[in-house]
């Protein structure tokens, strides 16, 4: 009997070992990893550059704790900053601790600023930000915060979609909004660019910051490095998390300067794990792949590949598939019925995908997935959806 607590719904399966695109089962069996640890491994299974550099920053140093300056932190937050809108990061070790501090910026700004009561954070309602007890809150989810009061107060929302309920939403008391730009448990749902353009014009005018949650959706899983990009918008405070580890626990606050002059002094945050030598020193092996020349251009070919060869299946089975949602490598195949047999189904030919609300199969290959590989995907679900139409 397993020691473990029953807090997962695991599947009957484990692994020992992987590459690229695929996992080795204890059985022996070979299956194409199209969950790659929900949008983590952005890079796939044993990555031979990310081991190696794990390798020679092992040998060296390990931790120190941010009580010391910690050189490979310094290289990766200066190469973020020089590749996107921002003037300053915070690591932390994970998404839900990156959407912590992303609020803890956005109150500490209007505190320092003398608004200390301008606090609130405007979210949508079923999104997803972490599984702490404040981002359940976030998060807005009834099924989510069942059991865990009292309530953590702080947090409004408004609908997917309903500009004029945001507009409605927003109070005196307001410090910022905080969405995905594409919300990944919530059913890869994309914020149209308009909408997040014109997200930027209210947080403007209402003189609040803007949150853009890029924890799944970010460091190139799009097919630019940022899904905001799309929409050439410039937040004041991202979090990031998943992709920039490349399997290694590392999360991220991005900040303008404006948005950072409340926390950027001493003792008003603090991590003891994040930004250590060893988390830092992946963090930039992922981004000398990313950066490299043509990388991201190649997401964005095999991406169009493979939504235009999932949607000739939808058009073929127009009674299973309601929709192919997502941008680049953030996938998402609705079904009209629950989506738990044909996820089942694909796992007995070979093929791993996950939940998304809304009756959503969310396909999350690799940043290096190769186009044979989408092929064998697609063959696949083919099968699957013949299957279940007969």
């Amino acid at each position: 009997m397993s020691a473990l607590a029953k807090n997962y719904n695991r599947k009957k399966i484990a692994f020992k070992r992987g590459k690229g695109s695929f996992l080795y089962a204890t059985n022996g069996k070979k299956y194409l990893d199209f969950v790659q640890g929900i949008a983590v491994n952005s890079l796939g299974h044993a990555n031979p550059y990310l081991i190696n550099a794990i390798k020679k920053q092992s040998k060296k140093l390990w931790h120190v704790s941010n009580a010391f300056m910690i050189p490979e932190g310094e290289r990766l937050a200066k190469r973020l900053t020089k590749k996107t809108f921002a003037d300053f990061v915070i690591f932390q070790n994970s998404g839900a601790e990156a959407t912590e501090a992303a609020v803890k910026v956005a109150r500490r700004y209007f505190y320092s600023i003398g608004k200390p009561n301008k606090n609130r954070i405007l979210c949508i309602k079923n999104s997803f930000h972490g599984r702490t007890t404040s981002m359940i809150y976030a998060s807005g989810s009834k099924k989510m915060t069942e059991g865990f009061g009292p309530r953590v107060n702080g947090f409004d929302h408004f609908k997917f979609g309903d500009h004029n309920g945001l507009k409605k939403s927003i109070t005196s008391k307001t410090a910022a909004i905080m969405v995905e730009p594409i919300m990944g448990e919530g059913g890869i749902k994309k914020i149209p660019d308009w909408c997040l353009r014109d997200l930027r014009k209210i947080c403007n005018k209402k003189k609040i910051l803007l949150i853009l949650d890029e924890v799944q959706c970010g460091i190139g899983r799009s097919g630019r490095f940022f899904a905001f990009d799309h929409a050439k918008v410039k937040p004041d405070i991202v979090p990031i998390a998943k992709g920039i580890g490349g399997g290694f626990p590392i999360g991220a606050v991005l900040m303008t300067k404006k948005a950072a002059s409340g926390i950027n002094h001493p003792g008003t945050h603090g991590s003891t794990f994040g930004g250590n030598p060893l988390a830092m020193s992946v963090g930039n092996a992922v981004l000398d792949q990313i950066f490299k020349k043509g990388f991201l251009r190649n997401v964005q070919t095999v991406s169009k590949y493979f939504h235009l060869e999932l949607k000739k299946i939808q058009k073929k089975y127009p009674n299973i598939i309601k929709e192919i949602r997502g941008v680049g490598l953030l996938i998402g195949i609705q079904l009209f019925k629950d989506q738990t047999k044909f996820i089942q189904k694909l796992m007995d030919k070979k093929l791993l995908t996950i939940k998304a609300a809304e009756n959503v199969i969310r396909v999350l290959p690799p940043l290096t997935v190769k186009k044979k590989e989408i092929d064998l995907a697609i063959k696949i679900i083919n099968q699957v959806c013949r299957e279940l139409k007969n």
